[in-house]
């Protein structure tokens, strides 16, 4: 039985464009029930943090990333989440490349920030978008992004206004566009993670009379999580754990879970054949079949999908089984209603299941 942890792996301070301390993340983290935090400062990397903090019996691990991006490239383009490198990359953030390549190369892991992220004109925000996709190597990328989705919605000032005090109507799943790109790695043959972010800033807004945080971490941590599935428990030491994360990461054993309309602890994604069994981001002979085995935290629908085309819907289920006998990336996604519509709730990483 895998140990899971949840935590949040996209977060900003005062070090950079976020308007909260590293205590204010930790309490909110631990206010949300959260094993982990990595805080992603903009082209800065805090060194001496790194380490478990505890209130009462609660404790939770931070830990220091970085995003980084050229700031002298016009239109912004390329963010990138670096994990794991314990150095810093900002020098290297000119060339997305070798900035990948020099992450890889000190142990750590790459991960696309916000592949999709579109304009919102009427705050002159730009488009963020990774734009250059003939890069390889990178570890994975960040499958749904919750500021980003927010950025989205702001068509309007109405809309603004609106979504800022109604946050819980923001969440409804990964961008299309995000998903179609994943799925076509994946139906190449590429082994990329898909993780899940907020990107938490608690940005102070005014508007007139109204007076917003956009939005609290607190809230935020309640939100877009990632889940990792290790094989034993977090241990308490800080450099055990911090690797032993960042493997099961880099593995893709763990996937994204939208916490706020319902918990999503507890999922779970195996295949079982002759030769043995697999779970999220394993390998697994295809055989005379593979029977894989879903079950959710609660019951909600279910759809099973191979090289990004739908295999088959479950309605309102908890635990399902279905036997395939297709070679190729098999994940998952679960939907369910929360606040008038039906909403993404949990996504997969894959089973990757090889032919003869």
């Amino acid at each position: 039985m895998p140990f899971e942890i949840v935590g949040n792996l996209h977060v900003h301070t005062w070090y950079s464009d976020g308007e909260g301390s590293h205590e204010d993340i930790l309490r909110a983290a631990l206010d949300a029930g959260l094993d982990f935090i990595v805080v992603t400062d903009h082209n800065v990397w805090v060194e001496g943090l790194d380490g478990y903090y505890y209130r009462g019996d609660d404790r939770v691990l931070l830990l220091i990333g970085e995003e980084v991006h050229d700031q002298g490239r016009h239109p912004q383009k390329n963010h990138l989440l670096a994990y794991g490198a314990q150095a810093e990359l900002a020098p290297e953030a000119a060339d997305p490349r070798r900035l990948v390549t020099t992450i890889l190369e000190r142990g750590g892991l790459a991960f696309l920030a916000h592949p999709h992220d579109p304009e919102a004109p009427i705050f002159d925000q730009p488009d963020l978008s990774w734009v250059d996709w003939d890069i390889q190597d990178f570890t994975g990328l960040e499958l749904w992004n919750f500021m980003s989705e927010f950025k989205s919605r702001l068509r309007s000032l109405p809309a603004a206004i609106f979504y800022a005090y109604n946050p819980g109507l923001i969440g409804q799943g990964p961008f299309p566009q995000v998903l179609k790109r994943w799925d076509q790695l994946l139906a190449e043959g590429r082994r990329v993670v898909a993780i899940g972010g907020t990107d938490a800033h608690a940005t102070h807004i005014r508007l007139g009379p109204l007076e917003r945080i956009i939005f609290p971490y607190a809230f935020l941590f309640r939100t877009v999580n990632t889940h990792v599935l290790l094989e034993k428990p977090m241990l308490g030491d800080p450099d055990q754990d911090r690797r032993r994360l960042f493997e099961a990461l880099r593995a893709g054993v763990c996937f994204v879970g939208y916490d706020l309309p319902a918990p999503t602890r507890g999922f779970r994604f195996s295949a079982h054949g002759e030769r043995g069994e697999a779970g999220m981001g394993g390998t697994l002979p295809l055989g005379l079949g593979v029977t894989l085995k879903i079950h959710l935290p609660s019951p909600a629908e279910i759809r099973l999908l191979r090289n990004g085309r739908l295999v088959r819907i479950w309605e309102e289920e908890q635990s399902v089984v279905h036997t395939v006998r297709e070679p190729g990336a098999y994940r998952v996604e679960a939907h369910r209603h929360y606040r008038g519509r039906v909403r993404g709730w949990i996504y997969s990483n894959p089973i990757h299941l090889q032919g003869a």
